[in-house]
């Protein structure tokens, strides 16, 4: 049994390929927007200005930095994600359906303007800390068609505004720009939310890094020692000694310069305090395990209009389409039970499923990239794309539910935020102070599911069934099926839903 039920792919037919209707020369060579430029000026930026990008899972937001004239990053845009898959974590191995976390490295060479999915650039996972985990996987993507199976997916507008920023900032000189994945963001009131997470220990080194870029405000250089990164490693004393980093080997002597480390450690002293504040006041933990598929920014899911349906187990879903013999799921959340038990009474149908997000089959070699040169000086030259085949898969489909009217005096959006428990960029730090009467409240619903320390599941809070809180990491929707040429924004693409 699963927990979730992601069936959009029901309901859409199938496209041609984009290659004869709209060539990606077009797509790729599309112009910054007027209004992006109007702001990148604004804040004192020049448009080939180096970039970096930064991925939240829980928050389903994409945030793109540029430096400006001072020479610091500064913040430019912050996009809502359409769809990621899997659940807060690194990816592991192939066929996870994990979306991966930390630092990447994105060349001119990983930019994909022929993706099947509008736009693309490949992430670039595994990387030296992933191949010094025995991490297996490949073709990890950002890009478009709002369709995930381990990658970022955007709409198909984003990925284009993103894909010139990267082309433009390329043109500029800048040979990579980085990628920082995080599966939330690394405030003392997240960290204290998922203390009892088995993956904190590999998130608090991702916090390393992020409080690196965030006191310096410029791109943190990441190195892989000893199986973990290392920031800002600097030859010490200012010795011109070869200086080499070997994953899996001992770390070289290093220094970090002493401006940067003791901003660090300064940040990271506070945050340690509120952390230990906020665990001390009982704030609750959240589950392990979120017994869903993934994440979809509340936008995009207010969108579809969901209508909130309980069924006879007292599993809790917003469904796209009731009506639908076989509906829509944009979220799922079990009623309150013990952890390994933890179902939605889905039962398995065939259906045709859309083409995959690119992946290497096990075994298999990727096609060796051009070098760096070489791809930049036929990054847009013309041709087409073609579409794979669709094939016939085993999903899970929701059984007939039971609807359960919702409170007329909430409006969609309101209960789709409450129900995936997400928040937008605008969520801070909880002080110490603040986070008593917040965690009392908490505490006090019986609703909120938390973690033991131990790790163990939980019993039920009562003997009867109710619905769960969904965890804070993102309401989800199903992947969805190619965009025809003709019709490539989020609103056309889920009309038929309405």
């Amino acid at each position: 049994m699963i927990s979730v039920a992601f069936l959009g792919a029901a309901f859409l037919v199938g496209c041609n390929t984009e290659g004869s209707f709209q060539p990606y020369a077009m797509k790729a060579q599309a112009p910054v927007p007027p209004k992006l430029l109007a702001d990148i000026a604004d804040k004192n930026m020049d448009i080939s200005s180096p970039m970096l990008v930064r991925v939240f899972k829980s928050e389903s937001e994409l945030e793109v930095w540029k430096q400006d004239r001072t020479g610091r990053y500064a913040l430019l845009k912050t996009y809502p994600i359409c769809k990621w898959s899997g659940d807060l974590g690194p990816k592991v191995q192939e066929g996870d359906r994990q979306a991966p976390e930390g630092f990447y490295d994105i060349t001119p060479g990983q930019m994909n303007p022929n993706s099947q999915f509008y736009l693309a650039f490949n992430i670039g996972y595994p990387n030296a800390y992933d191949r010094a985990h025995d991490r297996t996987g490949a073709h990890l993507m950002v890009h478009g068609d709002c369709s995930s199976r381990g990658c970022y997916a955007m709409s198909d507008e984003q990925i284009q505004e993103i894909f010139a920023l990267g082309r433009e900032s390329f043109f500029g000189g800048q040979k990579s720009f980085q990628v920082q994945a995080y599966p939330f963001r690394m405030t003392p009131a997240n960290m204290a939310k998922h203390r009892n997470n088995p993956n904190m220990p590999f998130w608090r080194m991702l916090k390393e890094g992020n409080d690196h870029f965030e006191v310096t405000q410029q791109q943190p250089k990441v190195d892989v020692c000893e199986k973990r990164y290392v920031f800002n490693a600097a030859v010490p004393g200012g010795n011109f000694s070869p200086f080499t980093f070997s994953p899996k080997g001992r770390c070289p002597v290093y220094e970090v310069p002493q401006e940067i480390a003791s901003a660090v450690n300064d940040k990271k002293r506070n945050d340690d305090l509120q952390i230990a504040s906020l665990a001390a006041r009982g704030v609750p933990t959240a589950p392990i395990r979120s017994g869903r598929d993934g994440g979809m920014h509340p936008t995009f899911v207010a969108k579809l209009r969901p209508v909130e349906v309980v069924d006879d187990r007292g599993n809790v879903k917003l469904v796209v389409d009731k009506n639908n013999p076989s509906p829509v799921i944009a979220y799922s959340s079990a009623a309150v039970q013990p952890e390994a038990e933890l179902t939605t009474a889905a039962v398995s149908v065939n259906v045709p499923l859309p083409r995959s997000a690119p992946q290497t089959k096990v075994g298999s070699r990727p096609a060796e990239e051009p070098s760096f040169s070489d791809r930049l000086a036929s990054f847009f030259r013309g041709g087409g794309s073609t579409s794979s085949a669709q094939t016939e898969q085993r999903v899970a489909a929701a059984e007939p539910a039971a609807p359960k009217a919702a409170p007329k005096s909430e409006g969609i959006k309101a209960k789709v935020s409450r129900m995936i428990g997400l928040r937008g960029s605008n969520d801070q730090a909880q002080s110490a102070d603040a986070a008593a009467p917040a965690a009392a409240a908490r505490s006090a619903s019986p609703k909120v599911k938390t973690a033991a320390a131990s790790g163990d599941a939980q019993q039920p809070a009562a003997p009867a069934p109710a619905p769960a809180a969904a965890p804070s990491n993102g309401g989800v929707m199903s992947g969805s099926q190619p965009i025809p040429p003709s019709s490539n924004n989020f609103d056309n693409r889920w009309n038929a839903f309405r």
